[in-house]
């Protein structure tokens, strides 16, 4: 489905593709070559989304922007970035050649910079800084900026050094602060989707009618296809460029 939301319509390359039961909405850019597989969602609620270029979206995975009047925070998704099954990304930038496993959490004002990757069930939280051709090792968490990575039984660490409410709601710590997020977040939904109206989607997303029984381009295929290799040499050079760098740590 796709929808706008007030005065804003996604806007969608014709060399894109995105998959009939995906969700796009409001304030949202899909670059040329993309790929918007079945159940994602893309959706700017307050502040725009970018994705760039030979970008897919995987599965089930989210997308998310969102904006108020104290505290706005757009995504940007770069160039040849891949975002896993069941990813969810909201409110952050992501620079050209990143990958994002399936279902790893990316959070607000987080950044992660060029060639830098999370594993499966990573995450990177809120305003965390992932150096360039870092990674995320699985379940892993980065926090800080630069961030420094925390293993799953570190978790009440991180959260002990976060001001989360604070940097998402604008709300001071105190006892009924989560229900007052609920209450503020509800409101400014309801807001932001009043207006929400269905549009034409084969004006947006199909390709060109093609003859019956006719094979679909074959750019098309090769494009996802190299989209992946590329992605995927990438990612074992960044791997081995990780392990060198700790193995010489150890060294010293």
């Amino acid at each position: 489905m796709i929808f706008s939301s007030g005065t804003k319509r996604p806007k969608i390359h014709a060399s894109a593709y995105v998959a009939p039961t995906a969700t796009i909405g409001g304030d949202v850019t899909i670059g040329a070559g993309c790929a918007v597989l079945h159940g994602a969602i893309v959706v700017g609620e307050g502040a725009p989304v970018t994705i760039g270029s030979d970008t897919v979206v995987m599965e089930n995975a989210v997308l998310k922007a969102s904006g108020g009047s104290a505290t706005t925070f757009p995504l940007s998704v770069g160039s040849r970035c891949i975002v896993g099954p069941h990813a969810y990304v909201v409110g952050a930038t992501i620079e050209d050649g990143c990958f994002v496993a399936s279902g790893s959490k990316i959070f607000n004002g987080a950044r992660l910079e060029r060639g830098s990757g999370v594993a499966l069930g990573g995450i990177v939280h809120v305003n965390a800084r992932l150096r360039r051709g870092e990674s995320v090792p699985m379940q892993h968490i980065a926090f800080g900026d630069p961030a420094e990575i925390y293993p799953p039984e570190r978790s009440p660490e991180v959260h002990a050094k976060m001001t989360f409410f604070a940097d998402v709601f604008n709300l001071q710590q105190s006892d009924g602060v989560r229900a007052e997020a609920a209450r503020l977040y509800a409101k400014f939904l309801r807001k932001s989707h009043a207006q929400d109206v269905q549009v034409d989607e084969h004006r947006s997303v199909k390709p060109p009618p093609r003859r019956s029984g006719e094979e679909p381009p074959p750019t098309r295929v090769a494009e996802v296809d190299k989209v992946v290799d590329v992605m995927m040499l990438e990612l074992e050079e960044m791997e081995h460029r990780r392990q060198e760098s700790i193995r010489r740590q150890k060294g010293r």
